[in-house]
């Protein structure tokens, strides 16, 4: 295991050579590659926080500094992908640095890479990982049984806001991508934040 120090905190990497390699889980969402199938033969390592930051994982200020350094690491060579495992999404290095790069210098939340979007069958569009930052994912209901037009850059917006100011606990009106009047508000559970074109 080797630690490394970023501002203060510290993060874990584990898995380097001749330690076992760590374990790669299923990843669901591949981000940024044109093929689907990658090397048969991959070699992985964790970058996890330290054990002083047990239970403060999701906390921004912990996520932006693990990913600063996860994307400094993508630089190395013969690197094949960025595994965010509570978005099961497999990143490509090079998409990886610029979004983590870009959000650490001020802009958007990488939305598609720290999370991920899945179309349910019944058209609707949810977010995976969403969760493990605020404790709610989000869902844009169907329209009418057909996908919401702009759903995926809607979904991108609101995770970025949501990420910014917290879960959801009460009824709120905003507007969709083409200005038309939408309600976001959490399901009875409170696990789900569902959007829904008003009528």
């Amino acid at each position: 295991m080797l630690e490394l120090i970023a501002s203060g905190l510290a993060f874990d990497l584990t898995g380097l050579r001749p330690a076992v390699a760590s374990r790669l889980p299923a990843m669901e969402h591949r981000i940024g590659y044109e093929q689907v199938e990658l090397h048969p033969h991959l070699e992985t390592v964790s970058l996890a926080v330290g054990a002083h930051l047990a239970g403060a994982e999701a906390l921004l200020p912990v996520v932006r500094m693990q990913a600063g350094l996860a994307a400094s690491l993508a630089e190395l060579p013969g690197l094949e992908g960025i595994a965010w495992h509570p978005a099961r999404s497999l990143v490509e290095p090079t998409l990886f640095r610029r979004q983590i790069g870009a959000w650490l210098a001020g802009g958007a939340f990488p939305a598609l890479g720290l999370t991920a979007l899945a179309r349910d069958p019944d058209g609707g569009l949810r977010s995976e990982g969403l969760a493990f930052f605020i404790g709610q994912e989000l869902r844009i209901e169907p329209l009418a049984g057909r996908p919401v037009p702009g759903a995926a850059k809607l979904a991108v917006r609101l995770i970025h806001g949501l990420v910014e100011d917290g879960p959801v606990d009460k009824p709120i009106d905003l507007a969709g991508e083409g200005g038309e009047p939408l309600r976001m508000e959490p399901s009875p559970n409170g696990k789900f934040i569902r959007v829904w074109t008003k009528a």
